[in-house]
């Protein structure tokens, strides 16, 4: 079972650091998004830093044994991913820039 929640975990941080990467460097952001995101570059930085978060919560909750660096690590891993959370949040909150079109 524990390895169908690693390749599940590890799926999922993979699209969500592919996103990130194309929203980073092209600006591209996903068509069902396009119209909420404002700002595509803090979006694709909130993505790679909720994918980064996700498999930091991976290595320390499934790889590591020890208890007391098991719970820093994925302590450690939930606050990276409210940062990326509130990183994406923020990015469809804040204004829109000047000079920039809207998306339709």
């Amino acid at each position: 079972m524990k390895l169908y929640i690693i390749t599940a975990i590890v799926l999922l941080a993979s699209l969500f650091a592919a996103s990130g990467i194309a929203a980073l460097t092209r600006g591209w952001v996903l068509p069902w998004n396009r119209r909420h995101v404002h700002r595509p570059r803090l979006h694709g930085a909130g993505q790679l830093v909720t994918a980064f978060a996700l498999c930091w919560q991976l290595v320390f909750g499934f790889l590591v044994d020890t208890s007391a660096i098991r719970q820093a690590g994925t302590l450690t891993g939930s606050a990276l991913l409210l940062t990326g959370v509130l990183m994406l949040a923020a990015d469809q909150f804040l204004p829109r820039p000047k000079g920039t079109p809207s998306p339709e």
